[in-house]
């Protein structure tokens, strides 16, 4: 029951804006085999590159950023370097992080919540599911707590002491044009974003298909919590999106060849335009 009913969608639709997307690379891994994207794969032991983006979210003077990536500090801790932080690859585009008033977060892993304080005037978008299951019994298990970072989810329970955090139950209406929609499965409070561009709706999946092939073959990814509610996330993602190929994955480096350079940076793209290249898998 996470999509809106044809009434509310209607309400909405009225007062929507139109966003323009980008997605900024900040970090990629190559030691990586196709066992660690996909579950039940033929090819395991094929090499699988992932790439780790951050999403900005732009209209008119309003500026909305997706997820936060990780930092130095975390790169350094998990020996998986990055190319820049965040808050730099950011300035790519002339946005300040010290000036971003909203970020959501998609959900708590470190390379989505590993740069929460280089937002230090943010309000965080979350899901409530998100935060208890990241400070409950489940962070008990090594191999669930593995992407976790304690440290970044004891500044996500600060920042909900200093009156910084606002929980959504389900879906969230950040801004005319942009709702949130729990998805759970990889994470149990993990949330798409749906944006409306002027190709249609776009949905930044995040982790609800880490790449293309989850989504288009049905998948799952090997770090779950809920498999049904993974693989019903496949089938929610593409509700969302007004076509398969506005559903953008979180972590696909075939979104490089698909979607237009923004810029002279050399890691940024443009999403709300639509892909530029056929998009052949």
């Amino acid at each position: 029951g996470s999509l809106m009913s044809k009434k509310e969608l209607k309400m909405d639709t009225v007062l929507e804006k139109k966003w323009e997307v980008y997605a900024l690379k900040y970090a990629e891994r190559r030691d990586r085999t196709r066992k660690e994207s996909f579950i039940f794969d033929d090819h395991s032991h094929e090499a699988h590159t992932i790439d780790y983006f951050i999403w900005v979210l732009k209209s008119d003077k309003d500026i909305i950023i997706v997820d936060t990536g990780y930092d130095y500090d975390e790169a350094k801790r998990r020996n998986r370097p990055i190319q820049r932080s965040p808050s730099e690859a950011l300035k790519a585009i002339n946005i300040d992080a010290n000036q971003v008033t909203d970020v959501i977060i998609t959900h708590l892993h470190y390379d989505h919540a590993g740069g929460l304080i280089e937002f230090p005037n943010a309000k965080f978008h979350l899901q409530e599911t998100e935060m208890a299951y990241a400070t409950g019994p489940c962070m008990c298990h090594e191999t669930i707590k593995m992407p976790f970072t304690g440290e970044h989810v004891c500044q996500m329970v600060k920042n909900v002491f200093s009156g910084r955090v606002v929980f959504y139950n389900g879906i969230g209406a950040i801004q005319p044009g942009i709702t949130t929609h729990l998805i759970g499965g990889h994470s149990r409070g993990l949330q798409s974003v749906r944006v409306k561009t002027e190709k249609g709706y776009m949905c930044l999946a995040s982790d609800a298909t880490h790449f293309y092939e989850n989504f288009l073959t049905g998948k799952p990814f090997p770090i779950v919590v809920d498999l049904e509610d993974m693989l019903n996330g496949f089938n929610t993602i593409k509700k969302l999106a007004s076509n398969d190929e506005l559903v953008v994955p979180g972590h696909d480096p075939l979104l490089r060849k698909f979607f237009p350079k923004e810029g002279n940076s050399g890691f940024v793209w443009r999403l709300d335009k639509g892909p530029d290249k056929p998009m052949i898998f």
